[in-house]
């Protein structure tokens, strides 16, 4: 077990780590912006006018996605279905609202592709994740994604011999729900008081803090984070994670930084 510090505040005899994928680990904001684009132009094609709301549902205006919006929170069948409930309001029923939609989001799938350009791990995060498991922390990653969506990602950055753990929220429930941050803790083999959760959606925080979770950090990555006021410490970037190492001999404590070693 080792202690964890960021901003200030310290969490002791930690085990584990789990983090959330998309605006956390990896910067998918842009992608995400012109997936729900390119969805809501497909819908439009077949249902002129429906465009727009769409956009607003998704959480996108402007040409900026809400970080706390559903393109940017919700798992796609979260976001299937909302798209569906607009075709819906249109007069088509529901079987036909879902027909349109799953198709949409299938051919929208075909035109963007997730590559390591235009998806990147945010700056420092590579270096905090092999910080945590130099120091023999168990990681995961607990994802609003598909596990296949999750295990692609871990794939594409090479970041398989660092994560015990690589589970989406495609197993009939989904954040919010503690359950998820209790499955998730059975997985690794860990309790959940001795489990911190990374994140950067308030949804990542109720289910950490449902859960009985041992602290909660909440990632900004530059952006404002009003949706994070309830966790145990906000930080701007990953590498503001800091392992809290004491030195036996001498007494005295230091911080291990992400890059700098000692272990």
């Amino acid at each position: 077990m080792v202690t964890i510090s960021c901003g200030g505040k310290f969490f002791p005899n930690i085990q584990a780590v789990i983090f959330d994928k998309d605006g956390t680990l990896e910067d998918s904001q842009n992608f995400e912006r012109e997936l729900g684009i390119k969805r809501a132009r497909m819908i439009d094609a077949q249902i002129p006018g429906i465009g727009e709301p769409l956009l607003m549902a998704f959480g996108i205006e402007d040409n900026n996605i809400d970080p706390a919006g559903l393109m940017a929170v919700g798992s796609r069948w979260e976001n299937e279905i909302a798209a569906a409930a607009y075709i819906a309001e249109t007069g088509r029923s529901w079987f036909e609202a879902q027909k349109i939609a799953k198709k949409a989001f299938a051919e929208a799938d075909k035109y963007l592709e997730k590559s390591v350009d235009n998806c990147p791990l945010f700056a420092g995060g590579l270096e905090v994740i092999k910080m945590l498991s130099e120091a023999g922390v168990k990681l995961g990653i607990l994802s609003a994604d598909t596990t296949d969506g999750v295990k692609e990602f871990v794939g594409r950055h090479q970041l398989g011999e660092y994560f015990q753990l690589t589970m989406g929220g495609d197993r009939g429930i989904s954040k919010p729900d503690p359950a998820l941050f209790l499955q998730a803790c059975a997985a690794l083999g860990v309790l959940p008081a001795e489990t911190l959760m990374v994140g950067d959606s308030q949804g990542d925080l109720e289910m950490a803090r449902g859960a009985g979770a041992a602290g909660v950090i909440g990632i900004c990555q530059g952006k404002a984070a009003k949706h994070l006021k309830e966790a145990d410490v906000a930080c701007d970037r990953l590498d503001e994670i800091k392992i809290v190492h004491s030195d036996d001999l001498s007494g005295r404590t230091k911080l291990i930084t992400a890059g700098s070693g000692g272990f």
